[in-house]
């Protein structure tokens, strides 16, 4: 004969139906097979769409203004670097005012495959616009902003 559990299921229930960190987690999986499964055809995830496009920028980024900006730390950040670096798409180098400062930057061929991404990406993203009504994607991102701050 088993156990009674020490937690009774309906607080399992409960936490299902009211947990907003499993809600989040959820609707970003979610999301992000969107994404991943919109972006397949040029071989790419959103997460890497989502690194590239950091680099998108007038002077080439620290390592450390696009891992605070992707909230990763440095090893997960450099981690996710090294496909796109060995498919030629991004490069790393030192900084010429302080070397031990590294610096990202796309090549011509990350750009170009930055350019094929984003009118997927904008497609994508106003069919999930579209689901979430008129309000919806405002107010999602500021709900969302507002648990960051």
């Amino acid at each position: 004969m088993s156990k009674p559990p020490l937690i009774p299921f309906s607080t399992t229930i409960f936490v299902r139906d009211t947990c907003l960190c499993l809600h989040v987690q959820r609707a970003a999986r979610a999301l992000a097979r969107r994404f991943d499964e919109a972006l397949r055809p040029l071989d790419i995830t959103n997460g890497q769409f989502s690194l590239m496009m950091s680099l998108n920028r007038p002077e080439p980024p620290s390592m450390s203004a696009v891992a605070s900006l992707l909230a990763m730390d440095r090893t997960t950040l450099t981690a996710a670097l090294k496909p796109l670096e060995r498919r030629g798409l991004l490069e790393t180098f030192s900084d010429p005012q302080d070397r031990r400062l590294r610096r990202l930057r796309l090549t011509e061929v990350g750009e170009r495959l930055l350019a094929d991404a984003v009118p997927i990406w904008k497609r994508t993203h106003a069919a999930v616009d579209a689901q979430l009504g008129e309000a919806g994607p405002d107010q999602l991102r500021a709900d969302l902003l507002a648990l960051i701050q």
